[in-house]
C-alpha cells in the first residue's frame, strides 16, 4: 500500500513511518518542518521521502497515486491551540477539511484521522465512542468538527477511519516533554522531583506511541465494512490512570526522585475512556506496552543522551516554546507560514 503520512517528522509521525515501512508499505511523509531541529537521538533508520509543505498549501497533484493518507499534521495540543483559537480553527479544521476534499479528488481510498480522547473534556462517567463529546478547548473542538466532516464525506470509494488517541507517551527521536508521562519522567531524571501541576486526582487515558502506531497500521488494512465511518478509542482496559498513579509508577523507575502535588492545580480535563470497541472489532490490534515500560525506555534514552535540565526545558521538546521561538526570530508569520 502506498501511504502518505502528514506530520511525519513529529513525535508520533517519526515512529509511525518506520512501523509502516517495516510492515511492507511504501511510505512518504509530508511535514512543514516546525520541529525538524528537535532530535533527542538518532534511531539509525533511513529517513522516508518527505514532501516539505504546509497542509494548507497541498494540491490534489501532491496526493495522486496514494492509496491512503494518515493525517497527523495539525497544531498538536491544547495549550498551543488556545493561544490563537481562530488560527487553530483555520489550520486544524479548515486545513483538514480541505485536505479531505483534495484526497477524494485525487482518488485516495482510505483516510485515517488522528483524533483525540480530549473530545470528552471533563466527565465523571466512562466515555465510549457513542458518548456526546464535551470539548473544552479549540484543539478538541476542531477534532469534533473534523470527525463529523469525515463521516459525511464517506462514499463507496472513500473510507474514513477515526482514531481517538489517548494521551500519548513513550520514546521517539522527536520527543515531546509537554505530555504527562514524558514530562514527569524528564523531571525525575533532570531535577530529582516528580512534580505535578495538579492535585493528582484527574483521570487521563494513556497509550504508548508504538501502540498508537499499531492501531493506525491495523486501521489501514482492516476490511472496509468494519472500519468505514467508525470511531475507535485507542487503548485498552488498563489505559486509564489518575495522574498521581502515573507519578508513583514513574517513581519505581526513578526511585531517588520525590513526588510532589499541586493542591491548587486547575486542570479541568478529567475523564475515563472505554476501549472495548477497538479491542473487540479492529482485527489484529492490541496494546502491549505499559507506563512502566515507557518510563524505563525513556530513562535509558536520557542516560545515553546525557539529558540535562537545560535540554529538558528547551524549546526543542515543547511545542508551544518552539512555535513562539520561530515567530520571535522572524521565521514564521502570525499565521504560522514560513517567511
Amino acid at each position: 500500500m502506498k501511504i502518505l503520512v502528514t506530520g511525519s517528522e513529529g513525535y508520533i509521525g517519526s515512529m509511525l513511518v518506520h512501523v509502516l515501512v517495516d510492515k511492507g508499505h511504501d511510505v512518504c511523509g509530508l511535514d512543514t518542518g516546525f520541529y525538524k531541529e528537535a532530535m533527542l537521538y538518532d534511531n539509525g533508520r533511513k529517513p522516508v521521502t518527505t514532501i516539505v509543505k504546509d497542509i494548507r498549501d497541498i494540491k490534489a497533484s501532491d496526493l495522486k497515486g496514494f492509496d491512503a493518507i494518515v493525517h497527523l499534521a495539525e497544531l498538536s495540543n491544547d495549550p498551543l491551540g488556545q493561544t490563537d483559537p481562530d488560527l487553530t480553527f483555520a489550520i486544524n479544521h479548515k486545513g483538514t477539511a480541505r485536505l479531505v476534499k483534495l484526497a477524494k479528488k485525487a482518488g485516495v481510498k482510505r483516510f485515517i484521522y488522528a483524533s483525540s480522547c480530549s473530545v470528552y473534556g471533563a466527565s465523571d462517567e466512562i466515555r465510549t465512542e457513542t458518548s456526546v463529546p464535551n470539548p473544552l478547548t479549540a484543539y478538541a473542538k476542531c477534532k469534533v468538527l473534523n470527525e463529523k466532516f469525515l463521516i459525511q464525506e464517506a462514499t463507496d470509494t472513500f473510507t474514513p477511519v477515526i482514531l481517538r488517541f489517548a494521551t500519548v507517551y513513550g520514546l521517539s527521536p522527536r520527543l515531546r516533554f509537554d505530555l504527562v508521562v514524558n514530562n514527569l519522567a524528564g523531571l525525575a531524571f533532570t531535577t530529582g522531583e516528580i512534580k505535578m501541576d495538579s492535585d493528582g486526582t484527574p483521570w487521563r487515558p494513556l497509550t504508548h506511541v508504538l501502540d498508537i502506531a499499531e492501531a493506525v497500521a491495523c486501521a489501514l488494512v482492516a476490511p472496509k465494512e468494519i472500519v468505514s465511518k467508525e470511531i475507535f478509542n485507542v487503548g485498552n482496559e488498563t489505559s486509564n490512570y489518575q495522574i498521581k498513579d502515573i507519578a508513583n509508577i514513574i517513581k519505581t523507575v526513578f526511585p531517588e526522585a520525590t513526588v510532589s502535588l499541586n493542591p491548587n492545580g486547575a486542570d479541568k480535563r478529567n475523564y475515563k475512556v472505554d476501549f472495548t470497541k477497538i479491542n473487540s472489532r479492529l482485527p489484529g490490534f492490541s496494546c502491549t506496552r505499559t507506563i512502566a515500560f515507557g518510563a524505563k525506555e525513556l530513562k535509558d534514552a536520557f542516560e545515553k543522551a546525557k539529558l540535562t535540565n537545560k535540554d529538558f526545558t528547551s524549546r526543542f521538546y515543547t511545542r508551544l516554546k518552539q512555535i513562539f521561538f520561530l515567530q520571535k526570530t522572524g521565521k514564521l508569520d502570525k499565521e504560522l507560514y514560513w517567511i
